[in-house]
Parts: C-alpha cells; structure tokens; sequence
C-alpha cells in the first residue's frame, strides 16, 4: 500500500467520529497555544521593561552620593562653570563663584566634609567641580557629555488660574536634554547663554503643558509660568516619554541649573551627575574613568566610595536574562500541556485500535504488511496533532496580538515554530505505541475479534 492510500485511510478514520477526533485536538489546540501565549507575554514584558530602562539612555550613567564611613573630601576650590555645555564644548575657566558663571553653587558646597583621616561619617555631596572634573579627555576619553543636577522638591505650576503639582522639576544644563535622550515637541531647548545668563527658562513635560492650559500643551510655549510663584518664561515642550510603571515620565520641568538655584533651590551641592559616555560600547570604560577621578577627588578608595552610579547598560543585562529565564519558565509550564494533549492522542489511539480490530485483520489476510498497518494509525495520530497544532497556531497568534496588563504581548516566531513542531513530534511519539500494538495483532485473533 502507497502513501497516498495510508494517507486517505488517516484521514478517513480521523472523520469516522467528527466530535471525538475535535475534542483529541482540543488538547494539542490549549497546548499549543498556551505555548505561544505565555512566550509572547514573557517577550512582550521583557520589551517593555528593556525600553523603560533603554528610555534612561543607554550609555548614560547616573552618579548619585551616598553616606559612607570611610575616607573625606577636601575642600572644593570655589570654582563654576561659565557655560553650560559640560562637555558640549562651551565651558569657562574657574571663577570665584560670579553670578554670570554659576560659580556660587561651585563654591557653597566646599565648606562640608574636611576629614580625609577615614575616622568620621561625613555628609556625602556631589558639587560643580566634581562635575568640571569629569569632562577630561586625558583622564576620561570614553566621556563625552556632562550634566549636573539639582532637584526642587514640591514646586507648584500655575497660570491663569490653573495649577499642578509638578513631580519632578530638574536644575541643569543644556547637555542633559541629550544624555537623557530628550527631544523638544515644539519650541526650542535652552541653551549654553540661557544657563551663563541664569535666564528663568523653562522646558514642560507634556502633562504639566496639558494641566496649565489643555488641548495638547502647545499653546503654553511663549507664555509665563509661575513656579512656587516665581515666574518663567517657557521656551519648549519636552517630546512625549509616556510612564514607567506608576512614575509618569512627562510630569516634569526642566530649566536651568542656575537660575533654578536662584529662585527654588539655593546654592548647595548638586543631586546627581549625568554623563554620557561616547558609546554603548564603552560605557563601562566610561564608568571605570568616572570612578577613578571621582574617589581620587574625595580621598576615597573604588572599593568603598561616597557615591554610587547607575549604569543603565549593566541593568538591562542582567533585565534580559532574567526575562529570558521568566520566559522560558512560562514556556515549560505551558509544554506541560502538550504532553498532556500527547496522552490524550495515544489514549484515543488506543481506544481506535480496539474498536478496528476485525478491520486490521481483514487488512493483514489479505495481504496488508506490518509497514502498512503502522503507517496508517501513525500518520492518523499525526494527522490529529498537526490538524489541533495548526488550529492552537491560529488562537495563540491571534491572542498574541492583544495588550495585557499595560504592556503589549509580542509573538516570537520561534515559538510558533518549537510550538508547531513539538505537536507534530507528540503525534509520532504517542501514535508510535498503538500504531504498533494494531500491527502486532496476529490476524486469527484479529478475526475472531467481536
């Protein structure tokens, strides 16, 4: 008997009992589907938190002061800077703190912490030198962009009539748009002469813009807005960042490091240092450079620094492969069910070859081979996981394509193939066992059978 013939002799027990041959599938179907429903929510979740920290900039680096016990800073020299490119190219020479320059926030923060003996726990801070210090193309070559920080804490925008509480309002220069990878809508950024000139400029996030004055916040550039009362002129609206999990990333103001210290924060020590290394492919470099100059500049050792630093880069790896491990434990459980599906198929298999026993002895008398009698129930049980394979395609692709739990599932085509194959391959596994007892069957018995 050909191929063809084993074929149509599949196919035709697989119709004999329309129902029950459907609900043998439905195991392979949930099987199959839920194999690719569960790796496109493992993928699509991995997606969403790899361009939440992605959003960060990926080779931007975080530096941030943290208590320690160990070691002291002397005092900084009072110095500021003339422009604010921190690395953008514009940069003055050290002043004494002259309201042009930003030298006051310089000098405020070199009054703190004289102890280099390693005996007392002195208050850790970050200043302007610090930030001065890092744009050094001998000592930090991997460096390509510098941006101090400060942050206002519960500032209140209004204008005419309408106000918000703006959650976050940054103090800093013209280069952090860039290493925060920010665009502007509308408007212009501020720039190098804004920041040297403390001129009270400001650049709104989209859901400030749209609080002050509705519609979708393009009207509020050109106009003045009061922050905690003091006003600023608004040059530009921020591109839309969207949120990261409950933190809403378009909440936020950002103007000038100076004139944010003249009006809201008052000269002190700086939040945080934004660097920006020159590639992804080095920001580790750029991390090892930074912290070198930075303990040096403190009289602290690498090991045990008054400063910790966010690196984007070595949080998305480690994000990935524990994604990628989520993945495919969700993968494994939902295989689980295929199996199950599997022994569903060799069950009904099973149950067929009893209910055909006097047919297969009919079949061998005349002349049927073993060959023949194994490959018509095999290639029935395959035809039963391929048929509830294609089916359990179909659902999970297109239940791959909704958004669950706030983030958007993505199908892997991976999974669709592994998931596709592996029905075929529980077809033959699990067929092989009664395809084999039907063949086995010595045809007397057969024909006695009743």
């Amino acid at each position: 008997m050909n191929i063809r013939e084993s074929v149509r002799f599949a196919v035709r027990g697989v119709l004999a009992n329309k129902l029950r041959s459907l609900l043998t599938m439905s195991g392979i179907i949930i099987g199959v589907s839920a194999v690719i429903v569960l790796v496109a929510a493992g993928t699509g979740a991995s997606a969403t938190v790899q361009k939440s920290i992605s959003s960060l900039g990926s080779n931007t680096l975080t530096i941030t002061p943290v208590s320690t016990g160990a070691g002291g800073r002397t005092g900084g020299r009072g110095g500021g800077f003339g422009g604010g490119g921190f690395g953008g190219g514009a940069r003055a020479g050290a002043g004494g703190g002259a309201p042009g320059g930003g030298g006051a926030a310089g000098g405020a923060a070199t009054g703190t912490g004289t102890v280099d003996n390693g005996t007392r726990i002195r208050t850790p801070q970050l200043t302007l030198d610090d930030a001065e210090a890092l744009v050094d193309p001998t000592l930090a070559p991997d460096v390509v962009s510098v941006a101090p920080v400060v942050s206002a804490s519960s500032v209140t925008a209004t204008d005419n009539g309408a106000s918000h509480a703006v959650a976050t309002f940054t103090g800093t220069s013209p280069s952090y748009l860039v290493n925060d990878n920010d665009t502007v809508a509308t408007g212009a950024a501020f720039t190098d002469t804004d920041y040297t000139s403390r001129n009270r400029v400001a650049l709104l996030g989209t859901t400030v813009a749209i609080a002050l004055v509705g519609g979708d916040g393009s009207a509020v550039v050109g106009q003045t807005v009061q922050f905690n009362g003091v006003a600023f002129q608004v040059v530009g609206l921020l591109g839309t960042k969207g949120s990261s999990g409950p933190q809403d990333q378009d909440d936020r103001v950002v103007a000038p490091l100076t004139s944010v210290q003249d009006t809201l924060t008052g000269y002190g020590n700086v939040s945080s240092i934004s660097v920006k290394a020159t590639s992804a492919d080095t920001v580790d470099a750029a991390q090892a450079e930074v912290t070198t100059i930075l303990a040096d500049r403190h009289h602290v050792t690498a090991a045990n620094p008054d400063f910790s630093i966010f690196n984007p880069s070595s949080i998305l790896a480690a994000v990935t492969a524990t994604t990628s491990t989520f993945t495919l434990l969700l993968g494994a459980v939902a295989a689980i069910s295929l199996v199950v599906g599997g022994i569903g198929v060799m069950n009904i298999m099973l149950v067929t070859v009893t209910e055909r026993t006097r047919e297969i002895g009919i079949r061998k008398a005349i002349g049927a081979q073993r060959a023949d009698i194994v490959g018509q129930f095999l290639l029935e049980a395959v035809l039963l996981s391929m048929c509830g394979g294609l089916i359990g395609v179909v659902i999970g692709v297109a239940v791959g394509q909704l958004s669950v739990g706030g983030f958007q599932l993505i199908v892997a085509p991976y999974s669709v193939v592994l998931a596709f194959g592996v029905s075929v391959a529980i077809g033959l596994f699990f067929g092989a066992f009664p395809a084999n007892r039907a063949a086995s069957l010595r045809p007397i018995d057969a024909l006695r059978y009743e």
